[in-house]
This record gives C-alpha cells, structure tokens and sequence, in this order.
C-alpha cells in the first residue's frame, strides 16, 4: 500500500505542530482527518492543503462518544486510519504549583493524557478490525516528557504520563501489528513559543529568550516516523532547537 493511499489522524490540526503535521502528511500523499475543539482553524488548514483529501472534524478529544465519531467518520470517508498523530495538548498559566486549581489540573489531564487514550483506544478498534489489519500511532510527548519548566506541574506530569502510555501501547499493539512511537518537541516556532522571544523562566529564577526551531522540521520528522513499515519504529524522538536549555545544567 503507497502513501497516496494511506489515512492519517491528526488531532489538535488547527494551529501549530498539528496543523503543519496535518499539511506535511497531505503533501505525502496521506488523506488526513482534521481534528480540534474549533472548526475555523480546522477550515483553514484544510484550505492550505489545497487538491489534497481532507476531513475537518471538530471534536472535544477528551470526550469518548466525540472521539469515536471522529474515527467513525474517518472510516465513513476514507476506508480505514493507518496514522494517528496524538498531537493536541493543553497547559496552564504558569502560575505556583499551589494556586493552581481543581479545575486547571482537570482540564490538562483531560486533553493530554485522557484524551490520547481515548483516541489510541479507538485507533486499536479500528485497526484491529481493518484489512490488511494495523497501523502506526504517533504521540506528541515534549521535552516536558523528561524534564518540566518552572510552574507546569499539569503539563509535566501529563507528558510524562504520555511516554508510559506510549511504551503500553507499543507493548499491546504488537499482537495487532500496530506501532506505537513518541515524538518529543524543544521549541518549534509556533503561536504557542512566540513568548521565547521576550524571554521564559528558567530553573535558577531568571528569565531568558530560548531560540526556536522550523516547525516543519517536526513535521517532516513526523511524516518520516508515520511512512515506515509496521516491521520497524521510531519508539522515542527527540527533535529540538540545538541551543535550547535542556541537557546538561542549562
């Protein structure tokens, strides 16, 4: 099966690393369902991705019944789901850990952790069932997956949470032929960095301007992971900004 002929799931598709991932699988030849809580930005990468074949479907991913419409509807017009990129995810305001509220820690759990298990638990569904049967899922981590900024206790323990749903996923898919892989982001330039260039706290207490990278060196690094064969994975990737501050002491 060539890529013109694959299906792809991309979750929080309108802004950022999810819509330049959604255009750079359409550009590969993969017809990509669209998916995030607001229909206009799904729309517009939609419109960016020109002749190509796409699905926008708003849904809330941290709600199961919006979830499996998603994947019903990606059936329904495509046949079958070979990639789900498990992109969409959530912070806080970076506020102490201890003002944060009930709610705030809630609603990140809700997208970045419930929701990427209800969206691989319907990519096991349909892959299971689906002839020739299999698929690849890809999750969105972040360098959060191994170590947290300053005031992101919801986003850091959620991103960690992540890298052990990847290796459970990547364990249990075996039997079904599907893989499992996660891909970890340092500041691809997005909406969501665009604060780096005016400076970001940092562990010793300053604030410090980070540099960025293209984002679509991730997307490009995605579409590499999503185009293997089911006999070959990419279980951990890291991709970021060289002169970032993470290894080492900064």
């Amino acid at each position: 099966m060539t890529p013109s002929h694959k299906v792809a799931i991309v979750t929080g598709a309108g802004t950022g690393i999810g819509r330049a991932a959604a255009l750079a699988l359409a550009e590969a030849g993969y017809a990509v369902a669209l998916a995030g809580r607001r229909a206009e930005p799904l729309e517009e990468t939609a419109r960016r991705a020109g002749d190509a074949r796409t699905l926008p479907f708003p849904a809330d991913i941290g709600k199961a019944d919006q979830v499996r419409a998603l994947f019903d509807a990606t059936v329904a017009a495509f046949g079958r789901v070979d990639v789900v990129f498990n992109n969409a995810g959530m912070g806080t305001p970076a506020v102490p850990l201890d003002e944060l509220t009930v709610e705030q820690w809630q609603a990140v759990v809700d997208v970045n952790l419930t929701g990427m298990f209800l969206c691989t638990q319907n990519a096991f569904r349909v892959m299971k069932a689906q002839d020739p049967k299999g698929g690849r899922i890809i999750n969105n981590g972040s360098i959060s997956a191994h170590a947290p900024r300053p005031f992101s206790a919801p986003y850091t323990s959620t991103k960690h949470g992540v890298t052990g749903l990847t290796r459970a996923t990547s364990l249990d898919g075996r039997a079904h032929n599907i893989a499992c892989g996660q891909i970890d982001i340092g500041n691809a330039a997005t909406e969501m960095t665009e604060r780096m260039k005016s400076g970001v706290p940092q562990a010793n207490g300053t604030m410090a301007v980070e540099p960025t990278m293209d984002v679509r060196h991730v997307a490009n690094a995605v579409v590499h992971m999503a185009g293997l064969p089911l006999d070959t994975n990419v279980l951990f990737m890291t991709i970021m900004a060289n002169d970032m501050p993470f290894v080492g002491r900064g």
